[in-house]
């Protein structure tokens, strides 16, 4: 599991037992439907509100995982120059060669494909595995062998040959709202077989652990902890909506912010490490900032609604579609982007060549684009220079001509100054000021001078941005 207390006493069982009181009466009331309506009985054998019925056909499903393999081991005191002589180590007994260590890690999966074997669990689970056991509900064990793993996304699928398994069938994710109830279901702490329950929290999570990875979390509150990873998080219509995967924690126990991958991202990873034993990640070609209060007033726009393009990269599939800087992106194959991440979530999880239908606003004006998944191409890096300009919110900063004849470079910045925490930084090609272009020092000093506020569009790195200064 990943963790970005357990609490214990008699106020906090109390609590729990009113809650689980409160959802049985809730399960037994309008406006939820009759038990008739619903693939499962909210009531056991003695007439009991119980979600037994439900767990019996899905239990099966959730497997214990067992890896097995090693990482290297290193003495801190072989990084010192006298133990690059082998008589040296010899003397100290210190051994030729690295050495090694066994590791061992439990986690959780859920069988999705009966007849193939499939399991998808997280790629973190199996990281590292030189052997991958799976203890099913009914105590036999198998050896896995891994399909792929995507990082990025902590989803990995791996594969057994074993008979008479039970599936789970993965739910469309985007329909879980919060005030859902879900089940989690997983080995926490090695506990085999351990259910829990509770409501989606939250859609939509990002910003959890590593910030590249691609993030559209479900957040709940129903208690995952370490063992969980890989585990189902489950609807009452005994489908899978995610793979639970992180928790938030001061102490590595549950606090009731537990993290699930969202079955569509599952069942797309799942398809490309199927097809290519790994995920092939599409681009548009394009650099996008969220739109700010200040960039939409900058820009003319009437709400913060879409992306704004920066650049478009060229030779990218976005540039043979005709998309532009400054151009926002609004929807996605009719899905709504609303940030960054929404773009690089939904791009990176599909194939080259995909189709693609984007709504985009220009001038004011809304359009549709079609085109397809593409790779993106290499964007040149610019160089450095020298120079002073007459804006008190630019004081601090030195600027001089681009390399390449395109733009103003600003070599130098001093720390605290004006032109620092308006954002400005070393290595920042100045391209346009209030959405004119600037080729030279010359044009790019008569397009600040005296002006109070100013967009600046500006290459940092390989992307472009727009900074809005007042």
């Amino acid at each position: 599991m990943k963790v970005v207390s357990m609490e214990m006493g008699g106020v906090r069982h109390q609590n729990v037992l009113s809650s689980l009181v409160l959802t049985a009466s809730l399960l037994c009331a309008a406006p939820f439907p009759a038990p008739a309506a619903v693939p499962w009985q909210v009531l056991n054998s003695q007439g009991v509100p119980s979600l037994a019925p439900l767990l019996e056909k899905i239990s099966p499903a959730v497997v214990n995982i067992a890896t097995r393999g090693t990482t290297e081991v290193r003495n801190p005191l072989m990084d010192h120059p006298m133990f690059e002589d082998p008589n040296f180590r010899r003397f100290f007994g210190m051994p030729d060669g690295p050495q090694t260590q066994e590791t061992q890690s439990l986690g959780s999966g859920v069988i999705v494909d009966a007849r193939k074997g499939y399991i998808l669990t997280n790629a973190h689970v199996i990281k590292g595995a030189d052997e991958i056991k799976v203890n099913l509900n009914d105590e036999r064990e198998f050896t896995a062998k891994v399909i792929g793993a995507d990082e990025e996304t902590d989803v990995a699928l791996i594969q057994i040959e074993a008979p008479n398994l039970t599936e789970l069938s993965l739910a469309d994710s985007d329909k879980a709202r919060p005030g859902d109830f879900v089940v989690a279901i997983g080995n926490p702490f090695g506990l085999r077989h351990t259910v829990t329950s509770g409501i989606v929290s939250a859609t939509g999570r990002s910003g959890i652990g590593d910030p590249d990875s691609f993030q559209d979390y479900i957040q709940t509150d129903a208690s995952i902890n370490p063992g969980n990873s890989g585990g189902a998080l489950v609807n009452f219509q005994g489908e899978l909506i995610g793979l639970n995967s992180a928790i938030l924690s001061r102490s590595g126990g549950n606090i009731g912010i537990g993290f699930a991958v969202p079955a569509n991202i599952a069942r797309q990873v799942m398809q490309q490490l199927i097809q290519y034993g790994e995920v092939k990640r599409g681009r548009l070609g394009v650099v996008v900032q969220n739109i700010t209060p200040d960039l939409a007033k900058a820009f003319g726009l009437s709400s913060n609604a879409g992306v704004l393009v920066a650049q478009v990269q060229p030779g990218s599939a976005a540039d043979k579609a005709g998309i532009k800087a400054e151009d926002v992106i609004m929807t996605i194959n009719g899905r709504g982007v609303q940030s960054y991440r929404d773009l690089r979530n939904t791009i990176g999880l599909l194939r080259v060549g995909d189709k693609l239908t984007l709504e985009i606003q220009r001038n004011g004006k809304r359009q549709v684009i079609n085109t397809s998944v593409g790779e993106a191409a290499e964007l040149k890096e610019a160089a450095n220079a020298t120079a002073t300009v007459a804006n008190a919110k630019l004081e601090g900063a030195q600027f001089g001509p681009a390399e390449d004849g395109n733009g103003v470079e600003v070599s130098e910045v001093k720390p605290q100054s004006p032109a620092a925490r308006n954002g400005l930084r070393p290595g920042d090609v100045i391209t346009a000021i209030n959405r004119r272009p600037v080729r030279s020092v010359a044009e790019f000093q008569r397009a600040v001078k005296g002006q109070d506020s100013l967009l600046v569009t500006l290459n940092r790195g390989p992307g472009t941005l727009f900074l809005v200064i007042k």
